[in-house]
């Protein structure tokens, strides 16, 4: 009896068991087959149905080809500002009609010497202005738009570099100076516009290139885009990589055209000619001026454009394998550039330095990079570029004249120069800047919301 009990519910414990697995493998396939319905519908219309969904055939608009895209010209307003905060600046007389020079008459040409190095306004002005002359539109990167809700950007045709060269000192007589009295004045403008209060600023470009140039607008015109040559005079909350453009200098040396020298017929390993003693970061040169002095095959002395300067510079860079560029007052300087144009590799000993196009320039590839604290290292830095073989020289050097194009400022701008290099670098900021304006726009229809483009100063700066 016992036995078949126990057999009794053993049939029955199996009975229960099958009957799960089965209930099991109906539930799993079940749900492959739903699976399997899912990945195989080529749209969501099948299970949702669209009209649930206002105006669905405009949910998604087709967007636009990214190389098409690319090719559209940067579209500039520039502000006709008085003539007295550009061209004046270099003694052009307007006729009175006009704050612009008839480009198709004459060309005003920009002081030279060390004023060139620093004078990126006035070739982007220049390019805005010839994009308005039949058949000239510059390198075609950016052209002037004389109504500014067509425009990606808006320029300001400050030259605040050559304002802080020849307007900066104070006379006896007077109690400011030009450089102060047109910095507030643009202000002053700027604020009046209905372009910059519609934006607060965030859409505008300002070149500011010269390190101490705008020194006192800056803090007031932050949110604009500034061209500069570095961030070295500059808190990160006024200016950084994000939001700025970083500009190569105008070279001050001739560039080195025919070239037919190569390792061997440059005698000189390695040359440096400017200020050894600086202020800020700029014990640096005098220590390695220290290091390399009996070194008889390197020529390190001081210079300046002044007595010969430049001529010495120009035949010391281009019978050299390699030029220094140490940092100085500031992270970066046109003795760079300089050498590139005289096909002499730059070795850039400066750990802060910003380098402009590094986006699309692998400055590796024609430049030696040394660290300073390694620099500064006894005998590191002549032992290292001795080191460095024909061949790799060779490699970089011909790299090196590849690209020098990149860093020449003309006018008409050519395709792949400087100024068409600028224009890239700065569109490439415009979708970031369009994103910030059409979000501060979501609640407009309630009022103005002046907090949201006041831009007040950030705490660290506040005294």
């Amino acid at each position: 009896m016992a036995d078949r009990n126990g057999g009794s519910y053993y049939s029955i414990a199996l009975l229960s068991w099958k009957s799960l697995i089965v209930l099991l493998s109906l539930a799993l396939t079940l749900f492959v087959l739903s699976l399997s319905l899912l990945l195989n519908s080529g749209t969501r219309s099948q299970f949702i149905d669209q009209n649930l969904f206002p105006h669905s055939k405009h949910c998604n608009p087709p967007l636009t080809d990214h190389k098409q895209q690319q090719e559209q010209p940067l579209k500039v307003f520039m502000y006709d500002l008085p003539s007295e905060f550009h061209f004046e600046l270099l003694g052009w007389e307007p006729d009175g009609y006009t704050p612009w020079p008839d480009l198709r008459l004459k060309v005003p040409e920009y002081p030279g010497g060390l004023n060139l190095q620093h004078s990126v306004a006035y070739w982007l002005t220049l390019d805005l202005l010839a994009s308005d002359i039949n058949g000239q539109t510059g390198g075609q990167t950016a052209i002037r738009v004389h109504n500014s809700s067509e425009a990606d950007l808006i320029f300001v045709p400050f030259f605040s570099s050559l304002c802080f060269n020849r307007f900066s000192r104070i006379n006896p007589q007077q109690k400011t100076n030009k450089n102060k009295v047109l910095q507030k004045k643009l202000v002053e403008y700027l604020k009046r516009q209905p372009e910059w209060n519609r934006s607060g600023g965030i859409d505008h470009v300002i070149v500011a290139h010269h390190p101490n140039s705008l020194l006192d607008a800056r803090m007031q015109l932050w949110p604009a885009m500034f061209i500069l040559s570095d961030f070295g005079r500059y808190p990160p909350t006024i200016a950084n990589i994000d939001k700025d453009v970083i500009a190569p200098y105008k070279h001050i040396i001739k560039s080195c055209v025919n070239d037919s020298s190569g390792f061997d017929s440059r005698p000189n390993l390695l040359f440096f000619q400017g200020a050894i003693y600086r202020k800020d970061g700029g014990f640096v040169r005098q220590e390695i001026f220290y290091l390399l002095q009996k070194e008889k095959d390197v020529r390190f002395s001081f210079g300046s454009v002044q007595k010969q300067g430049i001529p010495s510079a120009t035949k010391g860079m281009q019978s050299s394998k390699f030029c220094l560029n140490i940092a100085g007052d500031t992270p970066s300087s046109n003795r760079l550039f300089d050498a590139i144009v005289s096909h002499c590799l730059p070795v850039i000993i400066s750990d802060d330095i910003e380098l402009p196009f590094e986006d699309v320039l692998d400055y590796s590839e024609f430049c030696i990079f040394v660290k300073t604290s390694d620099a500064l290292k006894d005998k590191f830095l002549i032992n290292f570029m001795r080191s460095i073989s024909k061949a790799e020289w060779t490699r970089k050097w011909e790299r090196l004249k590849e690209v020098e194009h990149l860093f020449e400022y003309q006018y008409p701008s050519k395709k792949g120069d400087a100024v068409e290099m600028i224009w890239q670098s700065v569109a490439k900021k415009v979708p970031v800047i369009k994103r910030r304006l059409h979000a501060s726009r979501r609640f407009s229809r309630f009022g103005k919301l002046e907090s949201k483009f006041s831009f007040p100063l950030p705490r660290n700066l506040v005294s």
